[in-house]
């Protein structure tokens, strides 16, 4: 399925989505649930209003305190409504998809709901929309077995094996004797390593790919396995050998590459690379991402070199070549590969670092494109905005990030700990400290919180306040 983004919809439906944002944003879900759902039967490849509704969904129901009770209930609720959606799933898969909605709009975290909305999804084209709102529910079913393998199974269905890797390691962690549970993380492990080399052939036959997929995972194995430097060199002859014999085999040249890195010969290993991107015949993002983190690795060696030696001077600037290297490395990578959002993300981070915060605002813009980035995105739009001194519209990108994070991990920390800090600003310190208290209560020991929020408790307590 091809995705549509909100420069694609029609202006109406586009005004309509942004009203509904802004409702989302000031707490009205009801008014903002009712414009996404019409916003979705306008457009209903445009996932990004997809995955606000159903963050929407889940925290109203969150707000309830939802339970096994809760959802025994609503399976009930919906018992008749699943049953004639699964009657039109082989005919009219796109009504059952519908159907699915509906039951999803009872109980956005049931899993008989959950579970036949990925196979609505999956009979209409579009397992993109059953991985987005099976990821949504995701914390809901850390330690559910069966919820992780069906998300596992459509991150590989849509060449995604680094999604179905995470999902996999956590079953292999709850089922730490399941040979299954291991063999699939595993493969997975494998057609990651394989992705993320550009390795993977479109052209080749299954039998290729089985080959590909096993000796990746030999080399892995073996790689691991090295103990000191004869076994480094050993390694080392051994791939040369392979690719001598096999000159076009990408799985040697990076083994090889990995292994110059772990005997820290540096230069040999960015050579390795460089003839890799030339046996390919093209150029390879990994593969100069990859160089580029050796690159970095060569400079914290020199670095720390110097620091032994008591050379702090050296270390120093070192290191300030270093952060050169990075800028301009970031800068290079976004100048050949313009579309991929994750090179705009770090570009700029390091426009930011470096106080340029209007081209660090563009970027970012274009970075929130990329829903992995997308709330570290908005989070660095407002740190920028904050240091132009646009306070209102740097608590409006920490509001955009907030309403799409459902848990309080590290980034929403960070998100809320933000809004506090420009809430009291703003001069509303009664709403400062409520931000700083929903971090307080699952997270004493984050940042300066305690001592903020133990310093409010006493100006409260002082005679006359």
């Amino acid at each position: 399925m091809e995705e549509v983004t909100l420069e694609q919809i029609p202006r109406k439906t586009r005004d309509l989505y942004e009203k509904a944002m802004a409702a989302l944003e000031r707490g009205n879900a009801g008014y903002a649930l009712d414009m996404l759902k019409q916003v979705m039967a306008v457009e209903p490849r445009f996932l990004l209003a997809r995955k606000n509704l159903r963050i929407a969904q889940v925290k109203t129901l969150m707000a309830k305190k939802p339970n096994a009770m809760t959802h025994q209930m609503s399976s009930l609720k919906g018992a008749f409504a699943l049953m004639s959606a699964q009657g039109k799933l082989k005919k009219n898969p796109q009504a059952a998809l519908e159907g699915a909605e509906k039951l999803l709009e009872i109980d956005p975290l049931n899993l008989s709901f959950l579970k036949f909305f990925a196979q609505a999804a999956e009979a209409a084209e579009m397992p993109e929309v059953a991985i987005q709102t099976l990821e949504i529910a995701r914390p809901y079913y850390v330690k559910n077995v069966e919820f992780l393998r069906l998300l596992a199974r459509l991150y590989i269905s849509t060449n995604q094996p680094g999604g179905a890797k995470d999902c996999y390691a956590a079953v292999a962690e709850l089922l730490p004797n399941d040979q299954l549970a291991i063999k699939n993380l595993k493969d997975a492990a494998a057609l990651d390593t394989m992705k993320i080399g550009g390795w993977n052939d479109t052209k080749s036959d299954f039998r290729s790919k089985l080959k590909d997929k096993k000796e990746a995972i030999l080399l892995e194995q073996q790689a691991k396995s090295v103990k000191g430097d004869a076994d480094v060199d050993t390694l080392i002859a051994s791939r040369l050998k392979d690719i001598e014999r096999e000159p076009q085999n990408m799985n040697f040249r990076r083994a090889l590459a990995d292994l110059y890195v772990r005997a820290e010969r540096f230069d040999e290993a960015l050579q390795a690379l460089d003839e890799a991107v030339k046996a390919a015949g093209r150029s390879d993002p990994q593969i100069e991402r990859t160089a580029s983190q050796i690159k970095v690795r060569q400079f914290d060696v020199a670095i720390a070199a110097a620091k032994e030696a008591g050379d702090d001077a050296r270390a120093a600037a070192v290191g300030k070549e270093k952060e050169d290297f990075i800028y301009n490395d970031a800068v290079d990578m976004v100048k050949r590969y313009p579309n991929d959002l994750q090179f705009r993300y770090e570009l700029g981070f390091q426009y930011y670092l470096r106080k340029q915060y209007n081209e660090a605002i563009e970027e970012f813009q274009l970075a929130q494109r990329n829903p992995q980035r997308r709330t570290r995105a908005l989070y660095y739009l407002a740190l920028c905005f904050t240091q132009k001194g646009q306070l209102d519209i740097a608590f409006e990108q920490l509001q955009k990030a907030a309403s799409e994070l459902t848990l309080m991990d590290e980034t929403k920390k960070d998100v809320v700990y933000q809004m506090g800090l420009l809430a009291d600003q703003m001069g509303r310190p009664d709403e400062a400290l409520a931000f700083f208290k929903e971090i307080y209560s699952v997270d004493i020991k984050y940042r300066d919180i305690a001592e903020r929020i133990e310093t409010a408790y006493q100006k409260k307590s002082a005679p006359g306040s």
